[in-house]
């Protein structure tokens, strides 16, 4: 790490949901100390989603292999995983899947898994189920996300506890197209709505999901089992298991972007 980063929820401000701080993690200079962290928390296992099509690149290319400076998107995410000491770094293709696969091909500690046809992100988790062991934390990436660092996604895992869905959200001022954060009345998070199936009021509001989450893979694994296609897309919401969580009892903790202070 060239830089420290500060990772806190205060007990101030409209997003303290819980009474204490959600997480706080402080790292200083030392690489061997983040590693350190690392090795002695549970496994983690990342899955990226680069199954889609990317009609709005208006390329032939698969979108995550659209080059960002001298690497495909893909890439990027991929050495974030490794920086994250994965376990199992877990590549969804689908759209065309050969292409991404024969690009990729080689890197130690990648495997892939095909999703086709494409029903969905939660469909998409699905085919990855079987190779992720339940003793570790699952960390979901985006392919054609390629910029979020190792340390935030650090924060994320440090956030699940053991036991909690943690999502990484953000707050924008035009967020059409985007799942929503539904709280319930005492702040804490009881689901993420899709933008076609939110209602008027829903659509108002402003934090969506990321599409990054972490999640011990003990707890996705029943969930990803209890998804439904009954929606306006009639695709399978990895979303969806927000829901679940919260009918099991289980914490669902929101971990806004906007609160990484980098010094």
């Amino acid at each position: 790490l060239s830089t420290r980063a500060i990772i806190s929820m205060s007990h101030a401000g409209r997003r303290q949901r819980t009474g204490s701080p959600i997480m706080e993690v402080k790292q200083t200079n030392s690489r061997d100390d983040f590693r350190w962290r690392i090795q002695r928390m549970k496994a983690v296992d990342v899955v990226i989603m680069a199954a889609g099509k990317g009609t709005r690149m208006h390329s032939s290319m698969p979108k995550v292999l659209q080059q960002l400076g001298d690497k495909a998107l893909v890439q990027h995410v991929i050495d974030t995983a490794q920086a994250l000491a994965a376990r199992n770094t877990v590549v969804i293709t689908g759209h065309g899947a050969e292409t991404v696969e024969a690009a990729l091909a080689g890197q130690h500690g990648l495997r892939f898994v095909r999703q086709m046809p494409q029903l969905g992100t939660g469909h998409a988790l699905q085919q990855a189920a079987p190779v992720l062991p339940e003793d570790g934390i699952t960390v979901v990436l985006s392919g054609d996300v390629p910029l979020t660092q190792s340390e935030t996604l650090q924060a994320l895992i440090d956030a699940t506890q053991g036991e909690r869905l943690a999502l990484l959200t953000l707050e924008m001022p035009d967020p059409t197209g985007y799942g929503r954060i539904v709280r319930q009345a005492n702040g804490s998070v009881q689901a993420i709505v899709e933008h076609k199936d939110a209602s008027d009021e829903q659509r108002r509001l402003r934090e969506i999901y990321s599409g990054i989450m972490a999640v011990p893979t003990r707890l996705l694994l029943p969930w990803l089992q209890r998804l439904r296609n009954d929606n306006a897309q009639q695709e399978y919401y990895l979303t969806d298991i927000v829901k679940f969580a919260v009918a099991d009892g289980h914490t669902v903790v929101a971990f806004p972007r906007s609160r990484v202070v980098r010094e």
